[in-house]
């Protein structure tokens, strides 16, 4: 029995079947959230983790002059962080990108959980690192990167994300993000995203068509865009993703 869940933290530490009984049983049935809604909003009190279970989300910022600023793209198996209940308020919004199916565990059901399982804490713990490395690349990619290498970068990065929970074929994937949705997570204009896409579809790079991604050589994209999997930390279950040093 699994789940994305299941798939997720396996990447960090080996689980055992009665872990991942009680992963699947914690979620309890999903919910469904429809398309570019907020799932859970800035200022909000956070009582439990959502998981993401099938779809994409993201956590965003919002000014009031409506200025969005994506902060990381949320995948299957995802939870979007494992000690938000510790929280009194959310300093940030959760919002639906495609139809996304949410799973809850509750912040007493959770420390539970970990308490009795410690491979269980240290997967979460794990998880939650890898989550803070990968803000700090991305943090790297608008301080320091190219627009083609910030868009190189981010398709490298969610390309092995998704190959790690078994959700890439080979060299392509899903991608369901607007070019809207792309410059707010890159800083930059819709128009200058088009015009870096069709750069990097000039090179042979990629194929962007029918919301799937399609990594025509990933050597290649890993070079121009500096990127190594290494900072996504995860281990033997996900050997698959392999990390291109550039």
């Amino acid at each position: 029995m699994s789940n994305p869940l299941v798939r997720k933290l396996k990447c960090y530490v080996p689980l055992s079947e009665a872990d991942r009984m009680c992963l699947f049983d914690a979620n309890g049935p999903g919910r469904m959230v429809a398309a570019r809604t907020d799932i859970i909003h800035e200022g909000d009190d956070p009582r439990a983790v959502s998981i993401i279970l099938d779809g994409w989300a993201c956590r965003y910022r919002q000014f009031i002059s409506g200025r969005r600023q994506i902060v990381s793209f949320l995948l299957p198996g995802d939870p979007c962080d494992p000690h938000v209940f510790l929280l009194d308020a959310m300093d940030h919004t959760i919002g639906a990108i495609t139809p996304v199916t949410l799973g809850q565990i509750s912040g007493p059901t959770l420390q539970a959980m970990t308490a009795r399982s410690p491979q269980l804490d240290l997967a979460f713990h794990r998880e939650a690192l890898a989550t803070a490395a990968v803000q700090r690349e991305w943090t790297i990619s608008l301080g320091s990167r190219t627009g083609i290498e910030r868009l190189a970068h981010l398709f490298c990065e969610l390309h092995a994300r998704l190959a790690a929970v078994g959700l890439a074929e080979a060299d392509t994937c899903p991608m369901p993000v607007t070019q809207n949705d792309l410059g707010d997570a890159m800083g930059q204009t819709s128009v200058h995203i088009n015009r870096t896409l069709q750069e990097l579809r000039g090179m042979g790079l990629i194929t962007l068509r029918s919301r799937r991604l399609t990594i025509h050589d990933p050597a290649a994209l890993a070079r121009l865009a500096h990127f190594d999997s290494a900072y996504l930390h995860m281990t033997e279950p996900a050997a698959h993703v392999t990390a291109r040093r550039a």
